[in-house]
């Protein structure tokens, strides 16, 4: 699978992802861009997951007939999210094309 981490989310997250091919949007050049523009540019990059800390995204952009998968971390504070490295790579790994899922602070 090919995913596209936000600038938001630390890149330490690629290590739950290691099985896949994994990109930051910092790598690849698109610091700095609107979402709007993140999602279209990764969706022609051919990228099938997007994974964000941004919990406004869903609400700023039109996601409907969108190509690529989103999963939104609850957080991206980096301690935190490499205690959940097992949630994450199962969210990502179960994630479809065309959706938007969250992943939910574990209490």
């Amino acid at each position: 699978m090919k995913i596209l981490l936000d600038e938001s989310v630390p890149v330490q997250v690629r290590n739950a992802l290691a099985e896949h091919d994994v990109a930051t949007a910092i790598e690849i050049g698109l610091r700095g861009i609107s979402n709007g523009e993140l999602i279209t540019r990764a969706e022609q990059a051919g990228f099938d997951l997007l994974i964000v800390a941004d919990k406004n995204i869903r609400h700023q952009q039109n996601l409907a007939n969108r190509r690529i998968a989103i999963l939104e971390l609850w957080t991206n504070h980096r301690p935190t999210l490499e205690r959940h490295f097992a949630r994450i790579r199962t969210a990502a790994e179960s994630s479809t094309r065309g959706r938007y899922a969250t992943l939910y602070e574990q209490t």
